[in-house]
């Protein structure tokens, strides 16, 4: 525990990214509320959490971090829920085989409902009003009566987190999960060259659960073919909502922030004396920090330092968004100033958020871009002899029509056809499982590496 901190010692730091509530009260009695309702997530998920990332750090696991850039009120259904974790539960089976080694699943679920934005406020023909922030927070309507900031929606934040977390674990623990069902985590319009890969993949995965049965090992006798560990995770954003949330554990005496597993802070609020870093710098739970291409080997070591001053494997994950052009540039010095340092952190690569570009009407990023940043995020690490950790994706189980490019082929004149998204573009279920291939590939060849350079030794 970071010494002179209580949960609510940020409030008295400088803070952005935050939206100004007209109506202090009502806002003071939401939190009030808050405090009282049960938590969603226990300290004892969170530490388990640490100790896979733990793993990650040292090479020996693979996180793969993923889900909606904006949940919303609007589109909260038991099926949208389903559908996403099935492309997660996809993914995970395409990047251990590829690995080779435990995939960590990490969702960006049940609280990711707010969102960073470029600018406080918006402008429409002439008319100004407050930009929107998130479900959360306001609504997406340009009337002044959506975008006001209401305390209420964080009450039904909480409310939709709740019931999502509720069927993600009946999902992960409840046989859903089990690998026999991999064909029946398939979505219908998945087709193409992806499809027919995970319909290979499966058909060697039934042959090896066939061999494991005949030994003995079934989903009665092994849990872990049966079920699975599947954590939350969000931008630690409103804080008054993060304190609200925040108990100390029984059995520990620590903090935990029990509105998600893991909590990140984002790129443009990671000031080191700012309000959200001295929030999350205190709290027991596995934290993440976002850097950017403006983020300086200083900056990170001076974080790491705020964060984890333990140097405790699994506390910290890096997640590095730095645009397909300046991975190859940028992200070396910071490696190489965290091993100099001898600090202990998981790397993963974001490779959505520092490529996303406006064409015509909509926001879009590329397919291209996309797959290069986590190449060249590979490549690098290869060549520092550090560890990629995993990868972070915002993705969505619908067949959605907002990132160009990858086998469907999506073009800018299509992009109007299903675009849904909240806030950011997303990968549908198509892409998603593309890119998990060749990541999938790529894992592969470094096992490969490895294996050479010891047979040469």
């Amino acid at each position: 525990m970071a010494e002179s901190w209580t949960p609510d010692s940020w409030r008295s730091k400088p803070i952005q990214q935050v939206p100004d509530y007209p109506d202090q009260t009502r806002l003071e009695a939401v939190e009030a509320q808050l405090r009282n309702y049960p938590p969603l997530v226990f300290a004892g998920e969170a530490r388990r959490l640490t100790a896979h990332l733990a793993k990650a750090a040292e090479g020996k696991a693979f996180v793969m971090q993923g889900g909606d850039c904006a949940e919303s009120f609007a589109e909260f259904h038991p099926n949208n829920i389903r559908d996403t974790f099935r492309v997660l539960l996809q993914m995970a089976v395409v990047l251990t085989f590829g690995a080779a080694c435990p995939v960590v699943k990490v969702g960006r679920l049940a609280g990711q409902f707010a969102k960073p934005r470029s600018s406080p406020v918006e402008v429409i023909d002439g008319v100004t009003l407050p930009a929107y922030r998130g479900d959360m927070i306001n609504g997406m309507d340009f009337t002044p009566e959506a975008r006001n900031p209401d305390p209420e929606r964080l009450v039904r934040a909480y409310n939709q987190s709740a019931a999502t977390l509720n069927l993600l674990r009946a999902f992960a623990q409840g046989g859903y999960a089990d690998l026999h069902k991999v064909h029946q985590w398939n979505l219908g319009f998945v087709a193409g060259a992806s499809g027919a890969r995970y319909a290979d993949l499966c058909s060697r995965l039934d042959e090896t659960l066939n061999f494991m049965e005949a030994c003995g090992l079934t989903s009665e006798s092994t849990p872990q073919i049966r079920e699975t560990d599947f954590f939350t995770s969000h931008e630690a954003l409103i804080l008054q909502y993060e304190q609200a949330l925040t108990r100390v554990d029984s059995t520990s005496g620590d903090w935990y922030d029990c509105s998600a597993h893991m909590l990140w802070v984002g790129d443009r609020t990671r000031q080191a004396d700012g309000a959200h870093v001295e929030f999350l710098r205190g709290i027991a739970n596995p934290v993440g920090c976002k850097a950017g291409p403006t983020t300086s080997p200083d900056d990170l070591l001076r974080l790491i330092d705020l964060f984890n001053p333990a140097n405790q494997a699994g506390r910290l994950t890096v997640i590095t968004r730095m645009g397909a052009d300046q991975v190859e540039t940028k992200l070396p010095p910071l490696l190489r100033a965290v091993r100099r340092e001898g600090r202990q952190v998981v790397w993963l690569c974001d490779p959505m958020h520092a490529n996303t570009v406006k064409m015509g009407d909509y926001k879009t990023r590329s397919f291209d871009r996309i797959l290069s940043e986590v190449k060249d995020f590979f490549a690098v690490h290869r060549a520092e002899g550090t560890h990629s950790g995993g990868v972070h994706f915002e993705l969505t189980g619908q067949d959605v029509t907002e990132c160009v490019g990858g086998t469907q082929a999506i073009t800018e004149a299509r992009l109007g056809d299903r675009y849904h998204t909240h806030c950011d573009p997303r990968l549908n279920a198509t892409q998603a499982l593309e890119l998990a291939f060749l990541i999938s590939e790529t894992l592969k060849e470094e096992r490969a590496l490895v294996r050479n350079l010891a047979a040469a030794s």
